[in-house]
């Protein structure tokens, strides 16, 4: 078939590289000049199946209302007159009961486990190369209560085959000596060797590559002006090439079916096709900071879950990442927030880095209230979601791409997953046309 897959960012050349591969002809929309130019441009850079807690969570509410009137808050809700954000809100605490928290962690980990053997497979063969560091991803924690509330997540997450070991703060510190400059702070931790970290953008910048090369075509700086739809299918993407709506070719490309990777913006173009998507953008920030004391800084991938920060080491740069701020799509780089996550790093890592040389960088992630994704088939007959992954768009890229080239071309996905529009997991019934993987 001819597929269009619209967005490049890490998600949408993940499904334009499976889709390939099952033999289909694919283009490949995106308004920016290249691949990864917005949320997978500099996010925090780990493949974290451990951190498979969702924001809904039974202690969140309270956390969320302390948060407030802190412009610092790791999540801040810039409460709008958008009644998009108040029905996601409505939805997001709905989630935060244990019965629905623990329903989502499984889901998440089921994605997360297939997806990184999925990266790990194409990794081997395309022999692609993004500064992957596969040292495990280290959990730590500078407060008792987080710690303590960390526990019943861990085991619902072990209980579903992540491999998750808790952790005392020396042992933390044997795993990654630079933590010993705020040993005094940490309580404990936990550990998952088999998670990873990287950079996003030179992944999706490789292996967009490799697409190219298998055939694949990229319309870069190609705007969406429309969706056209009739008869309950889409029968074509009304879109402006060159120079943008004002200067250039518009023109209706057609294709046999479309995959929407959108991202944050997958939920207003879903609507004008009559589909309610409840995914809003979480704008995170990161701070890139060059190594100026290699001896006091880490190597292996960390979080820091009292502050929802993430470390990754690529090559000879530190990236952290974090914090959500809620507020429409306003893509403003805010300071405050940008010097907090710098203010944190030196406090834990004072010999480590004097802030100096720091690159700040905004984005917006899409997030769904239960940070599990819309994966599968739309309302629309020929048009299939691969959208909604929030913090986890580089951590679930490759399996969320596997699985949705498997729906399009008929088969049914390898992963247990709670696939949007399809039945329920553990169900023997196919779908029409579907076969087995």
């Amino acid at each position: 078939m001819k597929v269009m897959v619209l967005g490049a960012g890490v998600t949408g050349v993940t499904t334009a590289w499976y889709l390939a591969q099952r033999g289909h002809e694919v283009t490949v929309i995106e308004r920016r000049g290249a691949a990864a130019m917005e949320t997978s441009f500099a996010n925090g850079g780990q493949i974290s199946v451990s951190h498979a807690e969702p924001w809904a969570n039974p202690g969140a509410p309270l956390k969320v209302l302390q948060w407030l009137a802190r412009e610092d808050a790791p999540l801040l809700f810039r409460l709008r007159a958008d009644v998009n954000q108040w029905l996601w809100g409505l939805e997001f605490l709905r989630n935060c009961t244990p019965a629905r928290t623990a329903q989502n962690i499984r889901q998440i980990v089921n994605l997360g486990m297939y997806s990184r053997g999925a990266l790990q497979k194409l990794r081997a063969e395309l022999g692609l190369r993004y500064d992957a560091k596969t040292q495990g991803i280290l959990h730590f924690y500078t407060s008792q209560a987080e710690y303590d509330a960390a526990q019943e997540p861990a085991r619902i997450m072990r209980e579903h085959g992540c491999e998750l070991d808790m952790k005392t703060a020396d042992e933390c510190v044997a795993i990654e000596p630079a933590l010993a400059q705020c040993r005094a702070s940490i309580v404990g931790g936990s550990m998952t060797p088999s998670d990873e970290s990287g950079d996003a953008q030179a992944f999706t910048i490789a292996l967009a590559a490799r697409c190219e090369q298998a055939g694949v075509k990229f319309l870069y700086n190609t705007n969406i002006l429309d969706v056209l739809a009739a008869g309950g299918q889409l029968e074509g993407v009304l879109v402006a090439g060159g120079s943008g709506e004002a200067g250039g070719r518009v023109e209706v490309l057609k294709a046999d079916a479309y995959v929407m990777c959108l991202g944050a913006f997958s939920a207003p173009w879903a609507k004008k096709l009559g589909q309610s998507l409840r995914i809003y953008p979480a704008k995170g920030y990161s701070v890139t900071l060059p190594v100026i004391n290699e001896a006091a800084s880490y190597q292996v991938s960390l979080t820091d879950d009292e502050y929802k920060l993430v470390f990754s080491r690529l090559g000879n740069r530190l990236r952290i990442a974090g914090t959500a701020e809620l507020n429409g799509y306003n893509t403003e780089l805010n300071l405050v927030r940008c010097q907090a996550i710098v203010r944190r790093v030196k406090q834990l890592f004072p010999e480590m880095t004097d802030g100096e040389g720091a690159q700040f960088w905004t984005g917006l992630r899409p997030a769904t209230p239960s940070n599990v994704p819309y994966i599968g088939k739309s309302k629309t007959s020929n048009l299939f979601l691969n959208t909604g992954h929030g913090t986890l768009g580089w951590t679930h890229a490759c399996g969320s791409g596997a699985a949705i080239a498997d729906i399009v071309s008929g088969r049914v996905p390898e992963v247990d997953f709670a696939f949007t529009g399809m039945p329920a997991p553990g169900r023997s019934l196919l779908l029409p046309g579907m076969v087995k993987a």
